[in-house]
């Protein structure tokens, strides 16, 4: 009875922390490209397209999995309430994707739900939970891959979950490629079932772009490549990945180009994995793989000077397992080592967390949100057009049609970044006559200010001082503390 009461505690985990994660909710802090996803999905209900602009075809999501989950949530609940729910789902999914991974590496049900518990209040695992990206649906995947594909060898699981795991980010080729090549290593055979899983999941991904949208890779993928896109020398190449290295591959960000934070616990993270598969368990095949991906997609994505911190979260936490199993199995002074992990940095990683969710979801909004807001109101004409950056809440929550500077969700724009990078934008709106354009620029300077002063005007300028006030003292001094957001002026076409 009691060890049936035992194996019982990593589900007690799982409910615990995804109850403790609600909290975060409460921030309102969720990611500008949710919005994006969320607006695709909106798109296919509406019209019955999967685009960003009515009856046009784009690929604006960088996930086609988790545009139609968004899809099923918006039909069940309503465009008005099904935010909140899908966070949820999303928080329960990486939780039991946690599960997963507690099962693979630990044996004590006690040490399993710590691990739960701690592995998720973890910065970057409250991002994927309440950020309303893909990402939780996505390790659920992973996870269950590994624990029911290579751990417990169910053949359709292999076949099936590459698939599904492609579907949501093509980029997981990479994890799919580094399983593979550990697999055969350390068993010196092929599954077949795996190989084929990741074939039909390259194939149906490239397939589906291809007769749906024309194109082999995710729009979304051709226009960043397009606009960032830069010729960089070796030194630049190296001094630019170091400046980014300190605050992408750690779980904290600092003022500077240097994170002696994130050095210390690489050490740390490197010294726990030595010292793990130093005991030849059958854990290590999985802490292998987990931990070789980890590297592999930091190096890679670094280098290839992708700035989007959720590239980062998967590889942020499975680097840190290794520190969590150390300190739970230890046999000697354990609940010392257990202490000081959680005293010096699970709460400090925690509060930073708790104060960044805060400011950035006051940024995010109560401050931009409003932008969208306001444009609902003042213009009932959803046909109009703004040109802005970036696409996810005023486009949200405006309902107008939308040019964004990436070309994210607008192809018409990369031509004007063919012919002219540096002009493309002024070209884009002599071209396209937007009724709106949301610039944090002043448009009434520069080379092109007598063209916008004859033809737009000023309708409301936006600054984020005016949104850190509040009735709760702690809340104003947290929004001072963190300013987020940035100050745009709004204008419109006049003639």
């Amino acid at each position: 009875m009691a060890e049936t009461q035992n194996s019982r505690f990593p589900i007690y985990a799982v409910i615990a922390t995804v109850i403790f994660k609600l909290l975060f909710l409460l921030t309102h802090y969720i990611q500008e490209d949710a919005f994006i996803t969320w607006r695709v999905a909106q798109n296919l209900l509406d019209y019955g397209v999967i685009g960003f602009n009515g009856d046009t075809k784009i690929s604006a999501s960088t996930t086609h999995l988790y545009v139609f989950v968004s899809y099923i949530f918006n039909l069940v609940f309503g465009k008005e309430n099904f935010i909140e729910p899908l966070l949820i789902f999303n928080s329960i999914l990486f939780t039991i994707g946690t599960l997963f991974l507690s099962h693979l590496v630990l044996k004590n049900p006690w040490h399993k739900a710590l691990f739960i518990f701690l592995i998720g209040i973890l910065p970057p695992a409250i991002k994927i939970s309440i950020l309303g990206m893909e990402y939780g649906i996505l390790f659920f995947l992973e996870m269950a891959l590994l624990y029911y594909g290579f751990n417990k060898g169910k053949k359709w699981v292999l076949t099936l979950l590459p698939i599904l795991i492609m579907f949501t980010r093509i980029d997981t080729v990479i994890f799919l490629g580094i399983i593979f090549l550990v697999d055969l290593f350390w068993n010196k055979k092929i599954r077949w079932s795996y190989v084929f899983g990741g074939i039909l999941g390259i194939l149906s991904t490239v397939a589906f772009n291809w007769f749906y949208f024309g194109e082999l890779v995710n729009n979304t993928i051709t226009a960043k490549k397009l606009l960032y896109e830069q010729h960089f020398t070796l030194g630049q190449h190296i001094n630019y990945f170091m400046v980014s290295f300190g605050n992408f591959w750690g779980m904290l960000k600092v003022p500077g180009n240097f994170n002696p934070i994130t050095i210390i616990v690489l050490i740390f993270e490197l010294l726990c994995f030595i010292y793990l598969i130093r005991q030849r368990e059958k854990r290590n095949y999985f802490l292998w793989i987990i931990f070789i991906f980890g590297w592999a997609k930091q190096m890679i994505f670094i280098s290839q000077k992708s700035l989007f911190d959720w590239y980062y979260w998967v590889p942020q936490i499975l680097l840190f397992v290794p520190v969590l199993i150390f300190v739970l199995e230890q046999k000697e002074r354990r609940n010392l080592w257990l202490s000081l992990l959680i005293i010096f940095y699970i709460l400090p990683m925690l509060a930073f967390q708790t104060i960044h969710s805060i400011a950035t979801g006051n940024g995010e909004w109560n401050y931009r949100r409003t932008i969208g807001v306001f444009l609902n109101q003042y213009e009932k004409d959803k046909n109009q057009w703004i040109l802005l950056e970036p696409a996810g809440y005023v486009p949200y929550f405006s309902g107008l049609k939308t040019i964004d500077e990436v070309g994210l969700v607008d192809k018409q724009i990369q031509e004007e970044i063919k012919k002219d990078k540096t002009n493309y934008w002024i070209n884009t709106v002599k071209t396209r006559k937007p009724k709106y354009l949301l610039s944090y620029h002043n448009l009434y300077e520069g080379k092109d200010a007598e063209y916008y002063q004859i033809h737009y005007r000023v309708l409301k300028e936006f600054r984020v001082k005016d949104h850190l006030k509040s009735d709760h003292k702690i809340l104003e001094k947290i929004y001072n503390l963190k300013p987020s957001g940035t100050d745009y002026n709004l204008y419109i076409r006049v003639d």
